[in-house]
Order: C-alpha cells, then sequence, then structure tokens
C-alpha cells in the first residue's frame, strides 16, 4: 500500500535520486543532516554530502512507513543499491519547517 509524505519529505525522496543540487533546495539555508556519524550544516555542505555519496554508489531509496514522533516526520525506507551491506532499511528523522527540511538525521 502506498504511503503519503508531508509535500517536502516527498521532494525530497524524489530529489535523492537526481543529485547534491536537487536535494539541496529542500532544504534550508542553515538546515543540518546526520549522515553515517557526520554532521553536514548548510546548504552547499549537504548539496556536496549528496553529490558525493551519488557519485560513490548507486541505490533505490523505497519508502515504506511514514510516522509522526516528538516533532519529527520518521521515514522508513528500504535501500539498495551496490554500496556495502545492501539493501537496508534506513530511518530518516526530519524536522520541517514551511515547506523545506531543517534537519534530517539517517539512521539504521
Amino acid at each position: 500500500m502506498p504511503i503519503t509524505l508531508p509535500g517536502p519529505v516527498a521532494a525530497y525522496f524524489a530529489a535523492d535520486q537526481n543529485g547534491g543540487d536537487a536535494v539541496a533546495l529542500c532544504f534550508t539555508e542553515n538546515a543540518i543532516v546526520i549522515d553515517e556519524r557526520q554532521t553536514y550544516a548548510g546548504r552547499n555542505a549537504i548539496r556536496r554530502w549528496k553529490a558525493e555519496s551519488s557519485a560513490k554508489f548507486s541505490y533505490t531509496t523505497d519508502p515504506f512507513a511514514v510516522s509522526e514522533e516528538d516533532g519529527s516526520t520518521v521515514v522508513i525506507a528500504h535501500v539498495a543499491g551496490d554500496f556495502p551491506g545492501s539493501p537496508v532499511d534506513l530511518r530518516h528523522a526530519f524536522v520541517v519547517e514551511g515547506n523545506q527540511i531543517v534537519r534530517l538525521e539517517i539512521t539504521p
């Protein structure tokens, strides 16, 4: 059964396959992303993070569950590709303000 994601979160997953520039536009100028225990602060750092990870690995992301937890939209997504440990289900915790993401933390 398809899930319904809030607009900015749906935009992030749609942009995810289009590289760093598309993903960066989903975030506020001072947003923070935490992925693999690394913190990326600001839209330019987020752009570089996504461009570098997309250059290293090919993957697909399929969100299959969504919930609200402590002010965050939490999406569980099945991620499969040519990276070590594939496939894996990852937890994406989004904090959204207006139509943009201010914080994203990705954890196993």
